[in-house]
């Protein structure tokens, strides 16, 4: 079994949505995580985890969201989306987010805040994306963790080996994407091999975007999860099927849930 913890189904078409679940379904691919970028797609999440059994969500707003929006999202609101499905299980994807020009940190930085909040009021899993703010990600982490503990997912994982260390050292999950099938990724590759281990991988698409080799230059979907883990199946030396069993039994860990 193949756990996608990872993706972001309210970006297709609705129409589209069965055929992708059935092929995800064909390749094993049982269950799927719903994250969350924006506002806008609070509802559709929502409506999507109610339809179908085995998508989960997550509530959130990425860091170039919230500078979009001038403002982070507060607490209470996210707390009120959260408590709108008992299948909302993880708050994310929000962090830092340093690629663009004329970024404000001050918004991601209250709008991270925030998020870590409601993670340790609710005991939800926290979903992190991480670009160009290592040294900064780090310290307010780890600060949070230093105030009150919260379960941590850095999704789509492309950092280096400190950063990777750094998130280990927190108890944290680090999720591989399809980033580490591409041919030019082997500093990253290193890091999944020699880095993190088994009992702290999980593996995702972030589709559809990131489609991991043989697909590279099409849209991502779920079933393509199955590719990652192929990956990681040659850098730990064990099968593929091991490789879903492991990931899919920590996410079950992670998120509680009895699947």
């Amino acid at each position: 079994m193949f756990i996608d913890s990872h993706c972001h189904l309210d970006f297709y078409e609705k129409e589209e949505l069965p055929e992708i679940l059935n092929r995800a379904e064909k390749t094993n691919v049982k269950y799927m995580l719903n994250a969350c970028a924006s506002k806008n797609s609070f509802d559709k999440i929502l409506k999507i985890i109610a339809d179908y059994k085995n998508v989960f969500g997550a509530i959130g707003i990425h860091p170039h969201e919230a500078e979009d929006m001038g403002s982070p999202i507060s607490e209470d609101e996210l707390l009120l989306y959260i408590n709108k499905s008992k299948k909302i299980i993880a708050i994310g994807e929000t962090g830092l987010d340093y690629s663009r020009e004329n970024i404000n940190k001050d918004i991601q930085m209250e709008n991270l805040y925030n998020h870590i909040v409601v993670a340790q009021k609710t005991d939800l899993p926290l979903i992190i994306h991480n670009r160009d703010s290592n040294e900064d990600m780090i310290n307010i982490l780890t600060e949070g963790m230093k105030k009150s503990p919260f379960k941590c997912i850095i999704h789509c994982f492309t950092a280096d080996e400190y950063m990777a260390k750094k998130m280990l050292d927190l108890d944290f999950f680090i999720s591989a994407s399809g980033i580490t099938t591409f041919k030019n990724s082997i500093p990253l590759q290193e890091v999944f091999k020699n880095v993190v281990p088994l009992q702290k991988m999980l593996i995702e698409t972030d589709s559809p975007y990131l489609a991991p080799v043989p697909y590279r230059g099409s849209q991502n979907e779920p079933s393509f999860v199955v590719e990652v883990a192929k990956k990681l199946s040659l850098l730990k030396n064990i099968s593929t099927e091991d490789i879903g069993n492991i990931t899919s039994n920590n996410f079950k860990t992670l998120f509680d849930l009895d699947i």
